[in-house]
């Protein structure tokens, strides 16, 4: 196909969208918007299409030069927009959560200017795929099936780079059965080792890796975990509990903490009233909700974190252990509620309890735009949407985080 195409924004997911002759949408990685490009290996569907960049005939002037390697020599799917400018990738992330709220939850809100943390180097882990060859790595762009070998990341911290070298000078020793490995650096800078598996290892491979891991680092061997398809975890070798290194944490935890403080800030007085904390994790923001005064019932379903959230004890804090859906029944009628939900969102069901129970406000943390303005809509007989930040937690990647505020009508 040779008919040039604009490209006129960036789609949810990083690529770039312009249209084609015949009106139909046409989806393209690694495009920016401005750009002129003819596409290759060009896909049709009913009511749009997708191909790839083939000829690149005028570059827009938001592109710049990945700084990353991996990005164009072996076409990294880790990040989808390291070809744009920093100010282009926070607003392309403006306009992603904009235009999912407008087509989806029918709702038009200004969006401030995309907040954001440090552009490189955030990242406090890394998931690689360890296939039959021994080539530990990530997949390609649209080819999850491709597998490329990876000796350095450069959104990831130094700490993490450090335990990737020191993966690599061990992979012959990797236990047999590993599928992915989990890189990580602790709140306390200790590194970590997760294998995944369906299995844990023998004590006979774990000592061998874990030897040659100590060889390689005898200063600050890592810590080393194993874990299941279940999501069962058992520690090889932990100076800690290690709840950290398997359980869920942003990879930018300070960044996060900043997202959680907004949230909780919009629910203004909560001296004395009785606050949900639904997808509470290890309890971070049912702590702060406690030091300000509220009663707090939490739901966490992950074990783990809910055994680090029970180690501090507040007054008036309930904390029930289970999916949020099985532990409504539990609660009593709130007066705020604070959800952090993951990217499948709340669901119908959690949606449909929230309107019964009829908080005055609810806080939501999201990290997907799409299912965040699927609940608004659910929500909106009820509930108006008053405000809605924007947050880049993961530069480099189209990956937007937002918080968005609703209020009983």
């Amino acid at each position: 196909m040779s008919d040039a195409i604009w490209i006129t924004d960036i789609a949810a997911g990083g690529d770039g969208v312009g249209r084609m002759a015949d009106g139909r949408a046409i989806f393209i990685p690694r495009t920016a918007p401005g750009d002129l490009v003819e596409p290759q290996a060009v896909r049709l569907h009913s009511s749009y299409a997708k191909g790839r960049l083939g000829v690149l005939r005028e570059a827009a002037a938001v592109r710049v030069t990945p700084r990353c390697g991996h990005y164009d020599a072996d076409a990294c799917g880790g990040c989808q927009i390291q070809h744009l400018s920093a100010p282009a990738q926070r607003e392309a992330k403006r306009r992603i959560l904009e235009q999912a709220l407008l087509r989806i939850g029918g709702v038009q809100v200004e969006i401030p200017t995309v907040e954001s943390g440090p552009e490189w180097g955030y990242r406090n882990r890394i998931t690689l795929t360890l296939d039959t060859t021994g080539t530990l790595g990530f997949h390609q762009v649209g080819r999850p099936d491709e597998l490329f070998d990876v000796s350095h990341c450069e959104i990831a911290r130094p700490v993490v780079n450090d335990l990737l070298a020191t993966t690599r000078k061990a992979r012959e020793t990797i236990p047999r059965g590993t599928t992915r490995i989990t890189l990580r650096e602790g709140r306390q800078g200790q590194p970590g080792i997760v294998l995944w598996g369906e299995a844990p290892p023998s004590r006979a491979e774990s000592d061998i890796f874990r030897a040659a891991l100590e060889d390689a680092t005898p200063d600050a061997p890592p810590d080393l975990w194993w874990h299941g398809p279940n999501g069962d975890s058992r520690p090889i070798s932990a100076g800690e509990d290690g709840v950290g290194v398997v359980g869920f944490e942003q990879v930018q935890p300070d960044f996060g903490d900043r997202i959680r403080t907004v949230a909780l800030d919009l629910l203004r007085d909560v001296d004395n009233r009785l606050v949900w904390d639904l997808y509470a994790g290890a309890g971070e923001g049912t702590a702060i909700l406690a030091t300000k005064g509220a009663r707090v019932e939490s739901v966490e379903r992950n074990p783990a974190l809910f055994s680090l959230a029970q180690r501090n004890a507040f007054p008036g804090v309930r904390r029930l252990l289970g999916t949020v859906e099985e532990s409504l029944s539990q609660l009593s009628p709130p007066e705020r509620v604070v959800v952090n939900p993951p990217r499948t969102g709340l669901g119908a069901v959690v949606t449909e309890a929230l309107g019964e129970a009829g908080p005055e406000r609810i806080a939501y943390v999201s990290c997907d735009p799409a299912t965040l303005a699927r609940d608004i809509k659910r929500l909106a007989p009820l509930y108006d949407l008053e405000t809605v930040r924007a947050f880049d937690l993961f530069p480099q990647t189209a990956h937007v985080e937002s918080v968005a505020l609703l209020v009983r009508r």
